[in-house]
């Protein structure tokens, strides 16, 4: 299974939208934000796309209540967690955040075959040493807007595989 993983879109729908369309025309069924999102409109326009899409805040909230009706509207394919998210995507564990001190943290548990975070506007993949002696993935896309000069970035994941590449819009 393959999905995108965004975050800091900051109220830009089209670069998210851009990322999400390379990424399902790359075989993605699922979209992972990580927060920031801010608008509930910034994910209107993933409607067009087959993709499953998960969300939780960060420190830019945004509209809470706005993303809740947005999702229970969507017949199934928004998926707001507030904070945090506990997924399982193509057979695999996975832990959501926006904040990557606790996604360290979460990923030194071993609970989890993927840790995602965002908020820091660099992207990053990594290997996170956890408490059973493995390795878990650690992964943060960085700003899928390009905000404050960080390049627009984003990040496709074969959770078969376990990889996962940094794309540039």
């Amino acid at each position: 299974m393959k999905i995108c993983i965004a975050s800091d879109s900051h109220d830009r729908a089209d670069p998210l939208l851009a990322a999400a369309q390379a990424a399902a025309r790359d075989g993605a069924t699922a979209l992972i934000h990580c927060g920031d999102v801010i608008g509930a409109n910034t994910l209107r326009p993933l409607d067009t796309l087959a993709l499953t899409v998960h969300v939780v805040h960060g420190n830019n909230l945004g509209d809470a209540l706005a993303l809740a009706r947005l999702a229970a509207a969507s017949q199934g394919r928004l998926h707001y967690h507030g904070g945090e998210a506990e997924l399982v995507l193509g057979g695999r564990r996975i832990y959501v955040t926006h904040y990557p001190h606790q996604a360290r943290g979460m990923a030194c548990t071993g609970d989890y075959d993927l840790v995602c975070c965002g908020h820091s506007h660099a992207a990053e993949t990594t290997r996170q040493p956890d408490i059973r002696g493995e390795r878990t993935w650690l992964v943060n896309p960085g700003t899928v807007a390009g905000i404050a000069g960080a390049p627009a970035t984003w990040i496709l994941g074969d959770l078969e595989r376990m990889r996962f590449e940094i794309r540039t819009l």
